[in-house]
């Protein structure tokens, strides 16, 4: 990727800075905060007080943000691959998920992954899977949205900003290069 984003990257980056820009916004996960992932530099422009580092917590993660939801702040709740999500399906499948069809509110929790690629290294199976189908299946009140293309990843967005539903982005880490 280098240090220059490409478009994708780009509209992803005024993407982060637009939602940072929200009063309640916080950024949650692993290197939001300390550079460790490719994605890292799509938070340029959050500043830092709005990021929040985790450790590696995945499950954990998905509740804290749950909780901060509930306190009315909007957490982006940011997992580095798709592959790590699995360890929070338990907090977004059975709570973030059934939280509106228990008691009717809807905690707003931006859930943002990606699918890892494979060149020009290729990490591995359990770092490159795509499970959109999979939690397609698993979630009735969580919203799926995938950033396919630098023309429709900020008012992607922004849509999402305004959905009143948590919303599940998938973006694609090949897409940056």
């Amino acid at each position: 990727m280098g240090d220059v984003l490409n478009l994708y990257g780009q509209e992803i980056t005024r993407a982060m800075t637009y939602l940072a820009e929200q009063e309640n916004a916080v950024f949650v996960g692993q290197s939001v905060k300390y550079d460790g992932q490719a994605l890292f530099e799509t938070f340029s422009g959050v500043p830092m007080e709005k990021r929040l580092e985790m450790p590696v917590a995945e499950d954990f993660q998905m509740g804290f943000c749950i909780g901060l939801a509930l306190q009315g702040y909007t957490p982006i709740s940011f997992y580095p691959r798709f592959d790590f999500l699995l360890l929070a399906a338990n907090q977004l499948v059975n709570h973030l998920d059934k939280i509106p069809l228990i008691s009717g509110y809807r905690p707003k929790v931006i859930i943002r992954t990606a699918v890892g690629h494979t060149s020009p290294l290729d990490p591995g199976p359990q770092h490159t899977q795509d499970h959109t189908e999979a939690f397609r299946l698993m979630l009735n009140t969580v919203d799926i949205v995938t950033i396919d293309s630098h023309e429709t990843a900020f008012d992607k967005y922004i849509r999402i900003l305004s959905n009143p539903n948590s919303v599940l982005v998938i973006e694609y880490m090949e897409k940056y290069r």
